[in-house]
């Protein structure tokens, strides 16, 4: 028996000022609504566009759990398709990427679609003659997603045909992905290489909120970062000798406690925001020779100065993407169930900067996010223990009340102390307000 797909109120119920329900993360039939309502109607992320950097190129991933396909039109547009043909709902492409030249070909029945997913061309087309087909869905050909926009590179799309606009969505947000792009001296970035991938046994939205959770990296990366501090710290390394680049990069997650109260969280509306308004764990490291005077060329000292000191943490763009500025990468969280979530990790090229400055994000990603991390499957034990754990009997809710007032309007930017769980809710509010408004308004429709 259905207990939410014709309830909004009840899925409303899930979510408290303090407090979620357990099956906000373990039922179902919510992982359903957040598909059919939630990925549906927000703005998620689909790739960048040197993905797909000559005509006919395209990479296909999904939105939710909806297979879709970005590819470059002849007019040099990027649009992002549903990966399916409207004949017998075949998948048009299967590899990752690929260059499908000035159309897409069906394998099953050769029904032939341009790159903007308009009908081409169909084997034997006397005979649907004496048909309806062309008042049909099949005659429009690929169907695209409701909309798409290519932000400094960066596409994202809405699946819904009228909804929230993207300005709307995210708003001052924006100015996270802004600094990333803004560090290299050209303003652009390129994707370098494939990401890393690995699965995770648990709920995405696991890995979501770990993003800006400062009180558990110098307990849940103890036996890693803590393991490799301690060793380092046994080899008397000079104090005028500059450390490692593996040492900068994870000596900081055993910082203390006050470190992440002082670095700050920000938080804006539709469940964004990100941890080191002050400072954060990429502050200090080492300068990469000849970076600076190329990013003074171009923006002047002031302005260079400001975008280089801006070193946010991490920046939440809800529903299911992480991004770290100073180190230029996105982590893509993809769902495929309530209890099963594919992680992608990118990293991004600052055209004009130098090579030093990929080689160290690049490393980073290897030690903190690669399946074979030294650091990332701290976090993965916690998710999977969690996920594990919530169906546990007795106790039905997770608690999010650290640094809860009174009140909190998430309809505004707020800045707090860097251990709130704030964001936490904010992302909350959201995932109820999109989830139940959709249903109530699909409600209304059907009557």
């Amino acid at each position: 028996m259905s207990k939410y797909t014709a309830n909004p109120e009840a899925v409303a119920a899930l979510v408290q000022p303090h407090q979620v329900h357990k099956d906000t993360y373990i039922d179902e039939e919510i992982f359903d609504l957040e598909m059919a309502h939630l990925f549906a109607n927000t703005w998620v992320f689909v790739g960048h566009d040197s993905q797909t950097p000559n005509k006919g190129d395209y990479f296909t991933t999904q939105i939710g759990t909806q297979p879709v396909i970005m590819v470059r039109h002849s007019d040099n547009e990027i649009h992002v398709l549903y990966n399916r043909c409207p004949h017998k709902g075949t998948k048009i492409a299967i590899d990752r990427t690929g260059n499908t030249g000035k159309f897409f070909r069906c394998p099953y029945h050769a029904w032939s679609f341009k790159t903007d997913g308009c009908l081409l061309a169909i084997p034997l087309k006397k005979g649907y003659a004496k048909t309806e087909f062309n008042e049909g869905e099949a005659k429009k050909g690929m169907k695209a997603v409701g909309a798409v926009k290519n932000y400094r590179g960066f596409i994202f799309a809405r699946l819904a045909e009228d909804g929230i606009s993207f300005e709307d969505y995210f708003g001052d947000s924006l100015t996270s992905l802004d600094n990333m792009v803004d560090r290299s001296p050209e303003g652009r970035l390129e994707v370098a290489g494939p990401p890393l991938r690995y699965m995770h046994q648990c709920n995405w939205k696991m890995l979501v909120d770990n993003q800006t959770d400062t009180c558990h990296p110098m307990v849940a990366h103890e036996s890693s970062a803590g393991t490799a501090v301690d060793l380092f710290n046994k080899e008397n390394w000079p104090e005028d000798k500059p450390k490692p680049a593996a040492m900068e990069i994870i000596a900081p997650f055993m910082s203390a406690y006050e470190f992440f109260e002082e670095m700050g969280i920000r938080t804006w509306p539709n469940g964004h925001g990100h941890t080191g308004v002050h400072h954060s764990i990429h502050s200090d490291y080492s300068a990469i020779p000849g970076y600076e005077d190329a990013m003074i060329e171009t923006y002047g000292e002031e302005k260079a100065r400001a975008i280089l000191a801006d070193n946010r943490h991490n920046t939440v763009y809800f529903p299911n993407i992480m991004i770290k500025g100073p180190i230029q990468q996105l982590r893509n969280f993809i769902p495929l169930g309530p209890n099963k979530t594919l992680v992608e990790s990118y990293i991004y090229r600052l055209v004009g900067a130098p090579d030093q400055l990929l080689a160290r994000t690049a490393m980073y990603n290897r030690m903190i996010n690669a399946p074979t991390s030294i650091v990332g499957h701290d976090d993965l034990e916690m998710y999977e223990r969690a996920q594990e754990g919530l169906h546990a009997r007795g106790i039905d809710w997770i608690n999010i009340q650290r640094l809860l007032e009174d009140e909190e309007d998430f309809a505004e930017e707020a800045v707090e102390n860097g251990t709130t769980e704030r964001q936490m809710r904010n992302q909350f509010d959201a995932w109820k307000r999109f989830i139940t408004v959709s249903m109530t308004s699909d409600q209304e429709a059907a009557e």
